[in-house]
Parts: structure tokens; C-alpha cells; sequence
């Protein structure tokens, strides 16, 4: 297939099968949920040293919240905030082995079934690829140099916040080098670092006729300013309508109103980033399998 024929082809798998669908709305909810923390927190922290001028620390709203709630409402908040922070942690990944497995199977023009088992049986491996390329994320990085200037004193923070930009490039290198490897660990069932070499092996291989991941590349870039734009928009239009409202309203109905605007707003950022999330990934399935079926540089005879 042509590097056209794949990506008609991905955005086609992408707008037919609604169970692929359903996994990427599932995936970017709660990954544009837990990016929302990071930033809020990191716009909170931001306005209190420059513009407060007060150093402050990771547990502060919950002090406040210990101090100014009742018991029962305080507990429940942390329960909420704890259960809803492991599920965001973990739901993406397993979304991912569930949609890569999907692909390949609409691909292949398979009975689409399996979602959950794909899910669960591939989600230590991609796990461990994600995490080992942690850093290639932006909000992690922002909240990873957020730290350093807040608590490392002297002109040393300048360099470590640096070293933390240069990882964050190699990583973003090696997510690129390393594209495949999901594809590998789900379709063909290899070990973590195999399907790592055997990504490095095929983009390096086949680079002239994978040109076209550049194209893909400038499609999630797209969505990484969207996503950056929307999470730093909805907590803008969440607190502009909270004091609106507060004008005229009680404390805890403009909570209420806030938080249910806020939650709206997530859901219909979360809609069209499932379909850029399931169309990168499908992209990415399709060519790992149509690049198989060519023989390896390296073997000869």
C-alpha cells in the first residue's frame, strides 16, 4: 500500500468501526482529565510565586480543604481525587493495546471482537513503553522543571531544567524511532525490547518510503496544540462563569454549575481527540503490518 492508500485506509477504519471509537473517546477522557491536573496545578503554582510571591507546596488544597470542610466531605474528595488519578494513569494504556489490536483486525477485516481481552493482555508491555518514554510528554516536563525551579535553590536548577528540555528532545527522537513497537508487542506478541529493536530496524530501514510519517507527525502536532489550547482554556472559561456566577449565586451552587460546565467541556474535548487518537494509532498499525510483509535488508538468500 501507498503511503495515501494507509492513511485512507486509517481514517476510514477510524470513521466505520464505532467500537475503536469508544476506546479512544475512553482513552482521551481521562487523559485529557489527568493533563488538566498537571497544568492547573502548575498555573497555580506559577501565580503564587510570581505574582503572590509565596513558595507552595504539593498538599496545600488539601490542607485548606482539611481545615475548611467538614470530615466526611474531605474524605470523600481525597478517595475521589486518589481512585480518579490511578484510573487516568492507567486507562490510556490499556485504550491503547485494545485499539492497536482492533486495527489490525478491521485491517485484516476480522470480526471486530476482543476489545477488553486485547486490552488487558497487552498492558504491562505497553505500559513499560510508555513510561520508558515518559518524558517525551509535555505536561510531565512542565510539572518535572516546576519542581526543580520551586525547590532546588541556586543557578543549578537552570542547568537541571535544561538537561530535562534535552531529555524531553531525545525522547520525542525515540517515540519517533521507536513507533512500531506497540504495533509489535500486540500483533506479533514480541518482548518489550525486541519490538523496540524491531521498530528502530524497520523505520531505519524503510525510511524513504515512511516519509509519510512526517505527514502523520504534523497531524499530532496538530492535536498536541489543540490538546495544549483546549486544557488551557477550559479552566479559563470554568472560572470566568464560576465568578459570574458567584456574583448572584451561592458558594456551593456555583461550585455545582462550574464543576458541571467544566465536565462538559471535557467530554466534547475528549470527542474529537478519541478520533485523532484512534487515527494516529491505526496509521501506525497498518504500516507496521504492511512493512512485515517485506523481507528484512539484513537477511540474505
Amino acid at each position: 500500500m501507498t503511503p495515501r492508500e494507509i492513511i485512507a485506509e486509517a481514517w476510514a477504519i477510524t470513521r466505520r468501526e464505532p467500537s475503536l471509537r469508544r476506546w479512544g473517546y475512553f482513552s482521551s477522557f481521562f487523559e485529557t482529565l489527568f493533563a488538566l491536573k498537571l497544568i492547573c496545578y502548575q498555573a497555580y503554582f506559577a501565580y503564587s510565586y510570581f505574582v503572590s510571591g509565596k513558595s507552595v507546596g504539593f498538599f496545600d488544597d488539601f490542607i485548606w480543604l482539611y481545615d475548611n470542610v467538614a470530615g466526611w466531605v474531605f474524605y470523600t474528595i481525597i478517595i475521589t481525587f486518589c481512585v480518579l488519578l490511578v484510573i487516568e494513569w492507567f486507562v490510556p494504556h490499556l485504550a491503547t493495546g485494545a485499539i492497536i489490536g482492533l486495527s489490525a483486525k478491521a485491517h485484516n477485516h476480522e470480526k471486530m471482537q476482543g476489545g477488553l481481552v486485547l486490552a488487558l493482555y497487552n498492558f504491562f508491555p505497553i505500559f513499560t513503553i510508555h513510561e520508558f518514554l515518559i518524558l517525551g510528554g509535555l505536561p510531565m516536563v512542565i510539572t518535572i522543571c516546576s519542581v526543580i525551579l520551586r525547590y532546588i535553590p541556586g543557578q543549578v536548577k537552570w542547568l537541571m531544567v535544561g538537561l530535562v528540555v534535552l531529555f524531553w528532545i531525545l525522547s520525542n527522537v525515540l517515540k519517533f524511532l521507536f513507533s512500531f513497537a506497540q504495533p509489535s508487542v500486540v500483533v506479533e506478541k514480541t518482548g518489550i525490547f525486541i519490538a523496540m529493536g524491531q521498530s528502530f530496524k524497520l523505520v531505519v530501514s524503510y525510511l524513504s518510503q515512511v516519509m509519510f510519517l512526517l505527514l502523520l507527525l504534523v497531524v499530532i502536532s496538530v492535536r498536541i496544540f489543540l490538546n495544549t489550547l483546549i486544557i488551557l482554556v477550559v479552566p479559563g472559561i470554568v472560572f470566568g462563569i464560576t465568578l459570574l456566577l458567584g456574583t448572584f449565586l451561592s458558594a456551593a451552587l456555583t461550585w455545582i454549575i462550574g464543576s458541571i460546565v467544566g465536565f462538559a467541556l471535557v467530554l466534547i474535548a475528549s470527542y474529537f481527540f478519541g478520533y485523532l487518537h484512534v487515527f494516529r494509532d491505526a496509521v501506525w498499525t497498518i504500516t507496521f503490518l504492511e512493512l512485515r510483509k517485506h523481507k528484512d535488508l539484513d537477511h540474505i538468500g
